[in-house]
């Protein structure tokens, strides 16, 4: 089993919590209205008068091989709207109920 962590524009919840189903994937937690700056490019997202957007994050744990299939979807989504900022990040899963 795999965490996978997605960080992104708001912009973009909408269309990743519906195709989550399209990849196979039912469960996740998501939170809204995060703040943050991405390490690489990108404006910052603060919520503020000067940088008023927002992140939401999004944890699903999937079985291994869902990771692919959502990193793919997820790089799609992000070359197509690159100065949004969209982030995945994968962990392995020890145990859990």
């Amino acid at each position: 089993m795999k965490a996978v962590m997605i960080t992104l524009d708001q912009a973009h919840y909408e269309e990743i919590v519906t195709n989550l189903s399209s990849l196979n994937i039912r469960g996740f937690t998501a939170w809204k209205s995060v703040r943050g700056r991405g390490s690489k490019d990108g404006e910052p997202h603060y919520g503020t008068h000067a940088w008023p957007a927002f992140n939401n994050a999004i944890l699903t744990v999937v079985e291994d091989d869902r990771v692919k299939p959502l990193l793919d979807y997820l790089r799609k989504i992000d070359e197509e709207s690159s100065n949004l900022g969209l982030r995945a990040f994968v962990w392995n899963i020890e145990d859990g109920i």
